[in-house]
């Protein structure tokens, strides 16, 4: 059987850099080596495409730079390869396939799906449209507002605004109770993400959350249990059972996901079944909405107060790390990692 070229893109220039790197790293060592040929290529901080030509498992920390030579898609859709840049000669490698390992902006916004697009190659994961409106929070929560399923209640704040400051906050105070959510966007893996407990917190939790995007969301607090649902598939998709999320710090922000030993997850919580059913028909529905294809985790909350199911967000490319969510409920649905890369690299090939 002739193999397949595949691309794994990791690193990127946004704030979940070293989280794609992790992501990449544990993707690669569950590719099948008897039908694809593996070319890692890395995007630094700064923005510069590299072929990594070292081990595997030293990408994880960065080390991968110093093994690397320049290489970039060609965005030519007659050429479908990578080109690579050795000692003043250009190397031309065909390829067949990209898995994007990138989490956050400029890789999992659209931006790249849009490159390989131009490139005519097949990618792993969601389109442009999906991809951008599912990273930016406030475009997601306009759509899902259209499937009447409860999300918090929201507010946009852009740039702009914030040359007056003390009007912004004197609104947002009228309209929702402390504590208040303040998020960027665009933004993943809950950077620049603050909870504030008052008026003081909201002014620094504004000046911090501009920092990462350009528009904040504003949402009032749901006081609840954190539960997430898996999305595999094209056109007709299957979601797996529920994932709870114990956070060890007041919410599940970057250093409760990753730094944090005290956060948990638990597969299969104990839940109601009409709750089960629920999030996994609203996860299908919202994946089917923003025009989802290949993979997505939804994130819901069960507020304390009501009992009811409310969403948080989606997201199209989820981590691929050893604590990842997305990985672990397929593996409890009986389908191992090595057995999930597959099936998604087949998804890409075949939608």
């Amino acid at each position: 059987m002739n193999k397949k070229n595949i691309i794994v893109l990791f690193g990127g220039q946004s704030s979940e850099h070293e989280i794609s790197c992790i992501s990449a790293k544990t993707i690669m060592e569950n590719i099948d080596l008897d039908k694809y040929n593996i070319y890692p290529v890395g995007i630094t901080k700064e923005g510069n495409w590299r072929l990594y030509e070292g081990v595997i498992k030293d990408i994880a920390d960065d080390k991968w730079v110093k093994d690397s030579v320049n290489a970039i898609i060609s965005p030519d859709a007659t050429d479908k390869s990578l080109l690579v840049f050795k000692d003043k000669n250009v190397e031309k490698i065909n390829i067949d396939i990209v898995f994007p390992a990138l989490h956050g902006l400029y890789g999992e916004d659209g931006s790249v799906q849009g490159l390989l697009e131009l490139a005519g190659i097949p990618y792993v994961g969601c389109g442009i449209l999906a991809s951008s409106v599912s990273m930016d929070k406030l475009f997601t929560k306009i759509i899902v507002d259209t499937l009447g399923i409860r999300q918090a209640r929201y507010k946009a704040v852009h740039k702009k605004d914030m040359d007056e400051i003390k009007i912004v906050v004197d609104k947002i105070e009228k309209e929702f109770d402390y504590p208040i959510f303040i998020k960027p966007s665009n933004a993943g893996s809950s950077k620049g993400i603050t909870k504030a407990h008052n008026r003081g917190e909201l002014f620094d939790g504004l000046e911090l959350g501009i920092k990462h995007d350009s528009k904040l969301l504003i949402e009032e607090t749901i006081v609840g249990r954190e539960l997430e649902c898996a999305v595999l598939g094209n056109y007709h998709p299957k979601t797996t059972n529920i994932g709870e999320i114990i956070s060890a710090g007041e919410f599940y922000d970057y250093d409760a996901k990753y730094n944090d030993e005290g956060s948990k997850t638990i597969i299969n919580p104990e839940l109601p079944k009409d709750i089960v059913k629920q999030i996994k028909n609203n996860a299908e529905d919202i994946f089917k909405a923003v025009d989802g294809r290949g993979l997505a985790r939804a994130d819901f909350f069960l507020e304390e107060k009501t009992g009811e199911v409310v969403f948080n967000e989606i997201n199209t490319l989820p981590g691929f790390t050893g604590i990842s969510m997305y990985p672990m409920l397929w593996e409890d649905k009986g389908m191992p990692i090595k057995q999930l890369i597959d099936k998604l690299i087949n998804f890409a090939l075949n939608k």
